[in-house]
């Protein structure tokens, strides 16, 4: 059947015609995307996914949200749109729906996308493992945490809230980094060190560190310009963002006692050659006394173009095939 996949976001809310059978995806066609600024509600982002469609939207959707998905009122974490899970069948046409957390649906296209769509980053070279637990995480907007586990039957799906958990400074500058964000911010999680965002405050903290006076940039600015390798001070941010997501995979992984990584999320596919030749493998394994086993893990980047949706419509997939 068909069923729309919606992934939404922080900045962008992407929409696509997802075919599914027997619990899986078969096809996800290219995606369109809507900007949320620019549309109050879900709602009307979903009638101009429809125009632009130009053709009858299917009766079915498989939403993955950057929020908890649990209660009848469902407010985004960095979007201020707000979703009523009972008035989607009335609001959107859609006689059959799913809703998940967004990485919940990245665990999804995690346990079902093939070892093609992943790309190994550190760790011993195997595939995915067809057995226990697999920590995902990845940077966008925010920072998004989910643990995968496989088993005989199948696998199942936690989501977690684990990029809103403390983060760990390892070193003087992350303790000057961490310093700085306690003057706007009484605790400082994961997220504000390893998501999107958080490059502006590493560059700032980089700049007064060197003594060097800059001009106030927003975060896309900042990562245009490292990612270009335009400016010294942004590629240094950069580099410092990599070894901090690092030791946060870590930390994760520790805590999860995965057999695998996976790092994902809006960033994770941008950063695809700095994290190959960054300290982030580095980072990943120096936990002390666990550093032996944390070199047993495997740790991979998601390649696949739009996991979210693809997950999305993975969960729809299990959902209804029940």
């Amino acid at each position: 059947m068909e069923v729309v996949a919606v992934d939404i976001g922080g900045t962008h809310a992407r929409f696509a015609v997802a075919e599914v059978a027997e619990g899986r995806v078969v096809s996800l066609s290219e995606p369109i995307t809507q900007k949320v600024a620019e549309h109050p509600s879900l709602q009307l982002a979903w009638r101009a996914f429809g125009e632009q469609l130009g053709r009858p939207v299917p009766k079915a959707a498989a939403i993955a949200v950057a929020s908890p998905v649990n209660g009848d009122l469902i407010k985004l974490t960095n979007n201020p749109w707000i979703i009523r899970p009972p008035l989607i069948p009335d609001r959107l046409g859609a006689e059959t729906w799913t809703i998940v957390n967004d990485f919940e649906a990245i665990g999804h296209a995690v346990a079902q996308l093939e070892d093609e769509a992943f790309l190994h980053l550190c760790g011993p070279e195997t595939p995915l493992p067809d057995k226990g637990a697999i920590t995902v995480c990845g940077p966008g907007t925010g920072l998004g945490v989910a643990q995968v586990f496989r088993h005989r039957g199948g696998y199942d799906i936690i989501a977690t809230e684990g990029g809103h958990s403390d983060f760990a400074p390892l070193d003087a500058i992350e303790d000057a980094l961490v310093k700085r964000l306690r003057r706007t911010y009484q605790r400082v999680s994961k997220e504000r060190i390893v998501a999107g965002p958080a490059i502006v405050s590493i560059y700032e903290t980089l700049a007064d560190l060197e003594g060097v006076p800059v001009a106030r940039l927003d975060d896309k600015a900042i990562w245009t310009l490292a990612l270009e390798g335009k400016d010294s001070l942004a590629v240094a941010a950069l580099d410092r963002f990599c070894l901090s997501l690092g030791a946060v995979a870590g930390d994760l992984a520790l805590g999860h006692g995965p057999t695998a990584v996976v790092i994902a999320g809006g960033l994770g596919l941008r950063l695809k050659d700095h994290l190959l030749q960054s300290g982030f493998g580095e980072r990943f394994v120096a936990k002390g006394r666990f550093r032996s086993l944390m070199a047993t893990i495997p740790v991979k980047l998601i390649t696949h173009p739009q996991p979210g949706l693809y997950g999305a419509a993975a969960a729809f997939a299990q959902e209804h095939a029940q």
